[in-house]
């Protein structure tokens, strides 16, 4: 006679095998590249080989191999410029941004052996915090406020050209409230078009599709509020249902107090973890539905259960991590040419 299990039974079997996964898996931080002096805040990973990143002095760095070699260039004419963000598309195909003043966008489809200007804005004050593309051609770029609303502009050719919005269709900016340039990761252009935009400063704010929405982030000083947002894209329909927020005050990177934030509901109602990441975190990537990873100055946090509970797997200060778009491969970036990878027991 055949025997039917209980599915009650059977849900408590696979709930403990998850938890035992979980247990077993042991995350910890390769350093890879600490040669340069530069701080790389650009962090754009392909797949498990192809690793491109950006910083401070003019510098870009690639690599072919998964992080075993590395290519530096010092972009000409662009010595002292700071390249916060950048994007990549394959392994000679990639945008960076130049904060400004002027602010520059530039392009190049030769590995970084060259670079055109495609973008430039010499208006007083102007400052470009980051960009994310939804597709190799849609991406959308974000700066600080310009006459009370925040900056952005888009691209439908891959960064070729850039078309400012209007002031319409750009979010509102309260008072002493900006995007910060840690990471290049609080914009997140979901598959479906979908954008989500995280604020800091004196007041800060999650934007989704220019619905503002209140946060429980720190905030009241300038050094405060949201870093990065990372949002889970499953190219379904409910698609960003899954955010967390990351962030603190800067100027105290071993803080915990409200620095981390995750929704389950698109911004509706938020949690805060039972055990938070233990500091200021400048960026935040899903790894999987339950897996994230955060970084910040003071070390690298990991959790397994959606950003709940956070276990500190580094010590070591990174500004920026990224998760492959396609494969599996992490990769963080932070001072002084410091570039690691993700790697799992």
């Amino acid at each position: 006679m055949r025997r039917t299990i209980p599915v009650l039974f059977l849900l408590a079997l696979l709930f403990a095998n998850s938890d035992l996964t979980a247990q077993n898996k042991h995350p910890f931080i390769e350093i890879l590249d600490s040669g340069m002096q530069t701080s790389l805040r650009g962090l754009s990973v392909v797949n498990d080989n192809i690793v491109w990143v950006s910083g401070s002095n003019g510098v870009v760095g690639r690599s072919s191999n998964g992080g075993k070699n590395w290519k530096w260039i010092t972009v000409k004419g662009f010595e002292k410029n700071d390249f916060r963000d950048i994007e990549a598309f394959d392994a000679s195909t990639a945008v960076m941004l130049s904060i400004g003043e002027p602010a520059y966008i530039l392009k190049t489809h030769d590995g970084g052996e060259s670079w055109k200007i495609v973008y430039e804005n010499k208006t007083k004050g102007m400052f470009l915090d980051a960009f994310d593309f939804s597709t190799p051609a849609n991406g959308i770029v974000i700066g600080d406020p310009v006459d009370g609303h925040f900056f952005m502009a888009k691209t439908t050719d891959g960064g070729e050209t850039w078309n400012s919005l209007t002031t319409d269709e750009r979010p509102t900016a309260n008072t002493g409230e900006a995007f910060f340039a840690a990471s290049g990761t609080n914009i997140s252009l979901l598959y479906n078009q979908s954008l989500f935009l995280a604020s800091g400063g004196v007041q800060s704010h999650l934007f989704i599709n220019n619905e503002k929405i209140s946060i429980p982030i720190l905030q009241g000083r300038e050094t405060t509020g949201a870093n990065s947002v990372a949002v889970w894209d499953d190219y379904r329909k409910n698609a960003g249902s899954r955010i967390i927020i990351v962030g603190g005050d800067f100027n105290h990177p071993d803080s915990t107090r409200l620095n981390c934030a995750y929704s389950e509901n698109r911004g509706r109602s938020w949690k805060q973890p039972h055990t938070a990441p233990h500091g200021y975190r400048s960026c935040v990537e899903y790894l999987s539905k339950k897996e994230i990873i955060s970084c910040g100055l003071n070390g690298v946090d990991y959790s397994y259960d959606g950003g709940k509970n956070w276990s500190l797997i580094s010590n070591s200060g990174f500004h920026s991590c990224q998760a492959a778009k396609f494969g599996t491969a992490v990769f963080l970036s932070g001072n002084n040419g410091k570039i690691a990878r993700l790697r799992i027991n």
